[in-house]
């Protein structure tokens, strides 16, 4: 940082541990978003402040336009006709149509999940269990930022799926 004293003369004062501290925690609300690091070093009580909504927000949008490209490159891909007299070459051709079909059927429900968690920031809800309304945790929304059940909630209703079929 560079002071100006008067007419010619100048200082330069280099920022106090503690300048520094504060920018780079301004730097995480006003400036770019947190890194996966940063987020984790935080404290629980700033659990789903501004800056860890905004952090997921932008990963939920990547997501999101990641699948949309997935959708429109694979789009483009079916509508080229291929033709090819051999029948093992044209069968092998389908199967890697349907298996490409399949994959956009998961993203597209993926789709809808991250849809759903925009909303939840929107709304004020994303963070928290839909059961319990306990906090889900940075690391399970780090590793699933779609997730909308904490990692107990979620336990529990995989086994009570398991056990009665629903």
């Amino acid at each position: 940082m560079i002071q100006t004293l008067g007419k010619n003369e100048m200082t330069v004062k280099t920022p106090t541990k503690s300048a520094t501290t504060a920018k780079s925690s301004s730097k995480a609300v006003k400036g770019a978003p947190l890194t996966e690091a940063e987020l984790l070093k935080m404290s629980e009580k700033d659990y789903m402040n501004a800056a860890q909504l905004d952090f997921f927000r932008q990963k939920l949008l990547t997501l999101k336009n990641d699948i949309l490209q997935n959708a429109s490159q694979t789009t483009e891909h079916l509508r080229e006709n291929i033709l090819v007299p051999d029948p093992a070459d044209r069968a092998t051709i389908e199967e890697e149509h349907a298996l490409e079909l399949r994959t956009r059927d998961r993203e597209r429900k993926l789709l809808k999940k991250v849809e759903q968690a925009l909303a939840r920031i929107e709304s004020g809800d994303y963070g928290w269990c839909e059961e319990t309304g306990e906090p889900i945790g940075l690391n399970r929304l780090i590793a699933r930022p779609t997730a909308n059940l904490s990692l107990e909630a979620q336990e529990r209703r995989e086994l009570r799926q398991k056990l009665f079929g629903d």
